[in-house]
Order: structure tokens, then sequence, then C-alpha cells
């Protein structure tokens, strides 16, 4: 598939001394990602790694019974398979688009010449693990310390700042699935945030009408990520 101009987009990659991002392009693959597109499931071969120029993907644990809960969100900031920076040769995650969009699609073994032999791109990606990490703790923490209403609008605002869209292309039953709870309890949340003003429900949309009273109904998690997010990586989340 034939990449756009002025490609890639994704803010990890653009990061990079001009002649290291140069030096790269030749092992990168432009990809379309689908809605709802599986890019890598749980316990499956880590081959490649996806860097988004566009969209959202879910990172998500998956339970024996078939159950699934998300443990963190990747957008232009950052990218799929992060265990790939230690060695690791499987995944531990499964890697669902939620808002569908591209990618700049690495081999495994590119990525791992790449750390070895860019000191730029090695730094970048151990500053990359670091942020991941953090969201995935403070998520974590946030699941048990805070109401479904507040981390429903961190999840939205999350949404938003990767997407750069306030119309999400999300239903409601996988808002549900993404945050671990049955869709009427999502519904209610939903239509308190929609009385308030803050949103806007649609059959297959969802519609932030005020950014800020979002921010104000969220809990103090969307304001952590985002600061240790942009602490860690300066150049690729604004």
């Amino acid at each position: 598939m034939i990449p756009p101009p002025n490609w890639p987009r994704n803010r990890l990659l653009l990061a990079l001394p001009s002649r290291n991002l140069k030096q790269l392009l030749p092992e990168l693959e432009y990809i379309r990602c689908r809605r709802e597109q599986v890019l890598m499931d749980a316990d499956s071969s880590l081959g490649c790694v996806f860097f988004p120029d566009s969209g959202v993907v879910s990172v998500m644990a998956v339970y024996s019974d078939g159950g699934t809960i998300e443990m963190a969100t990747i957008g232009r900031e950052g990218c799929t398979g992060v265990q790939a920076v230690f060695g690791a040769k499987s995944s531990s995650a499964r890697f669902f688009v939620q808002i569908p969009g591209s990618a700049a699609k690495l081999s495994r073994p590119a990525f791992t010449r790449a750390i070895e032999t860019m000191p730029s791109f090695r730094s970048l990606m151990y500053a990359y693990v670091h942020a991941f990490l953090e969201q995935v703790m403070v998520s974590v923490a946030c699941n048990g310390a805070h109401s479904l209403q507040e981390r429903l609008a961190w999840w939205l605002l999350m949404m938003r700042d990767r997407s750069d869209e306030d119309e999400l292309p999300i239903t409601q039953n996988l808002l549900a699935e993404m945050l671990g709870v049955q869709r009427p309890t999502i519904t209610n949340a939903a239509q308190e945030l929609e009385r308030a003003g803050l949103i806007e429900r649609g059959r297959q949309q969802l519609t932030i009408l005020d950014r800020q009273g979002l921010t104000q109904a969220s809990c103090e998690c969307y304001q952590l990520v985002r600061a240790r997010l942009a602490f860690h990586l300066p150049k690729t989340y604004t």
C-alpha cells in the first residue's frame, strides 16, 4: 500500500533525528487499521511493532473465559508491543483497533536492530516504555478508586487527545467492553454526562460537546497521565 505524503505521522518516529528516521524508513510498511481489527492477540508471536499515524489502539488483558478489559490506549504518541524493547518474542496482550486509522508497521528483527544500532531510537523507546507503564499503573489504581462516570470522562478525553476529533466513532457496547462493565451500567453513566451537556450520544458515535466541562467531570487521573506522558515524551504528546 502506497503511503500518503509526509509519512510517517507517528510522533514517536518523528521525534527521531532526521538522519535516523531516514535510515529507518525502508523498514517501515504503511498499513490501514480497520475498526475492531486485532493487530496482535495475546499469547501470539510478537512479529512486528505498530506505530499508529492516526486512530486509537487499545491494549487489552484477555482472560481464560474470553473476557477482556482495557489496560491502556495508544495513539500517535506511541507504539504497540513495548515488550519487544526487552527482546520478548510473544505478546502478553491483545492490541485492538478502537478508532480506525493507519500505522507504520516495523518487523521485530528491524525493531531489534534499531534498538541495538541507534542510540536515539533506543533512548526514545525506553522513555516510551516508562510512560506506558505509568499509564497502566494509573489505570489500575483508577479502576478501584474512582466512579464509573469519572472513569468514562477520562477515557473519552484520552480518546479525544489521540484522535484530535470531538466526534468519536465508538458504540456503547464498545464503551462497556473497554471499561469492564455491563451495557446498562455504561448507558447510565453516559446519560449523566449527556444530561450535563458534556457529550452527545449517537448510534455509532459519541460527540464531545464541552471538553473543559468533561475534564472537570473526570477524575484527577486524566491530568496525571497527561502530565506524565508529556514529561517522558515532550516531543510526542501535546
